[in-house]
């Protein structure tokens, strides 16, 4: 029988520019010139080695600067239509869960410095992995009912709707 709860303890926590949501880039695309660090806790040290080798990696988080309510539709940046939370990359969801893939500058014993961070400031850290374009990039893709463009993404940036 599948287990309906889990715990997850946090292996850093992510320092940025940002205090609080409102004004961040609503995804790492839009900031790439965003330069922060990832704390690793010394009993996870050990893991980041061999990690400079990548240039980017995924950084798996808590949402913990989202508001606790969770509706299955939410109206997301880039649109005024409300959509299905599933359908978007709102930080209101029913697990607060977020990634970001972002670019390695460098590696030291307990610490990544990274670019195109957009997360809160005491973010905490749930996990990293490498990425890898022949496994994370598939090579035909739909964007359903997004259809904004990248300049569009990069120059969004976060409200308070979802605080």
């Amino acid at each position: 029988m599948p287990e309906d709860t889990f715990n997850y303890e946090s292996i850093g926590v992510v320092r940025t520019p940002f205090e609080s949501p409102e004004g961040m880039p609503i995804q790492p695309i839009g900031a790439d010139s965003v330069t922060g660090t990832v704390e690793i806790k010394a009993s996870y040290a050990d893991g980041l080695a061999d990690l400079a080798e990548f240039s980017h990696c995924i950084l798996l988080y808590h949402f913990h600067a989202s508001s606790d309510d969770a509706p299955l539709r939410v109206e997301p940046f880039l649109d005024d239509e409300r959509r299905g939370v599933f359908s978007t990359r709102a930080p209101q969801r029913p697990n607060s869960i977020g990634l970001s893939v972002v670019a390695i500058e460098s590696v030291t014993e307990q610490e990544l410095t990274v670019s195109g961070l957009d997360v809160v400031d005491g973010t905490p850290l749930l996990d990293i992995k490498p990425f890898v374009p022949e496994f994370d990039i598939p090579s035909e893709v739909q964007t359903g009912w997004l259809d904004a463009s990248e300049s569009t993404i990069r120059s969004e940036q976060a409200d308070r709707r979802f605080l």
